[in-house]
């Protein structure tokens, strides 16, 4: 009896917020699916009045696609203090009837605010389902389970902190990575529920904002070709700390949601592993740069699978694919 009053409070506390606010469960929806829409690199600065446009994108992509959940993957806001552009995010959402959610990129921590600060803050907002317990490295490190009708568990959201820069300068440089710890969380968060599962792992996907070190092996790989454009190099992490190779071994995650490079917008598959970019979403600035977009991703219930596209802001659909009946080659 002790231990069934304990895991009911626990499922009690999950879905409040640090300020007492009750959050959104996601559940999947009558025709058995959950949409998500993926906005990335806003880069959106409300103190000085810059990539405001993005609202009037998002707004406009909200209203075609009509998802169930807007996920942000990063290099969302620039001001030195954020908060009055995430709270023009959180009022635009309000407005939609949307949960959302954020993971952090490289910028999101470079003015006033650090990593906690912005994770602590965005989770005290309603419509935020954002649920960082800084139980491990970074910012943003949660997970968001997935209900069917009947209020069973049936997939799983991951979201995780992909840090900013290198912290082995001068030796290494360039961008950050995941952690060891951070790789640790995720596969004791992901054994977890598969022991849930009975020992079954739920079908899952993760967002977070710098591609992994395996992307350029999707992009190239031949058994499965991928859908979409690469323009620029992959600007992943110069250390490879073995979170893919965590999610290979636990099974449960079907493909990585990423931002970072603007010019890319492409999805393959790596061991099985969609790895896929959003679109970027702020204003255009070179030609070559795409049109400013976000990435559908409809989750099934019941199923290892998922569709993906990419909209513009012009209401053009690209890249339409499904996961993994177009990658046919995909490795059982």
């Amino acid at each position: 009896m002790k231990r069934l009053v304990g895991v009911v409070l626990f499922a009690f506390f999950i879905v409040v917020s640090v300020n007492g606010q009750e959050k959104q469960t996601l559940k999947f929806n009558n025709n058995r699916e959950l949409k998500i829409l993926q906005f990335t690199d806003t880069h959106t600065n409300i103190e000085k009045n810059k990539r405001v446009e993005v609202f009037e994108y998002i707004r406009k992509i909200v209203e075609l696609e009509k998802p169930d959940l807007v996920v942000l993957t990063g290099d969302i806001a620039t001001d030195g203090n954020p908060a009055r552009t995430y709270d023009a995010f959180e009022k635009l959402f309000e407005e939609e009837n949307l949960p959302w959610a954020l993971v952090l990129g490289n910028h999101d921590s470079q003015a006033d605010w650090n990593r906690q600060q912005v994770a602590t803050y965005v989770q005290g907002l309603k419509n935020c389902l954002n649920a960082d317990r800084a139980d491990t490295d970074g910012g943003s490190n949660f997970v968001l389970p997935v209900y069917s009708s009947d209020n069973e568990k049936e997939a799983l959201l991951y979201f995780m902190d992909s840090q900013a820069y290198s912290t082995l300068e001068p030796l290494v440089g360039g961008w950050g990575w995941f952690s060891h710890n951070q790789v640790e969380w995720y596969r004791a968060q992901s054994a977890q529920f598969t022991a849930q599962n009975n020992g079954k792992p739920f079908p899952a996907l993760a967002f977070f904002h710098i591609p992994l070190p395996e992307y350029y092996a999707a992009w190239t790989n031949k058994d499965a070709k991928a859908v979409g454009r690469r323009i620029e190099s992959e600007c992943g992490p110069e250390i490879n700390t073995g979170m893919f190779a965590a999610m290979v071994e636990s099974g449960d995650v079907m493909g990585t949601f990423v931002g970072h490079d603007h010019y890319n917008d492409y999805i393959g598959v790596q061991y099985n592993i969609a790895l896929a970019y959003g679109r970027v979403t702020k204003p255009r600035e070179k030609r070559k740069q795409p049109i400013p977009g976000g990435r559908m991703i409809v989750l099934k219930e019941g199923q290892r699978a998922f569709d993906t596209w990419i909209r513009d802001v012009n209401g053009k659909k690209v890249y339409e694919c499904k996961y993994p009946a177009s990658f046919v080659s995909v490795r059982e």
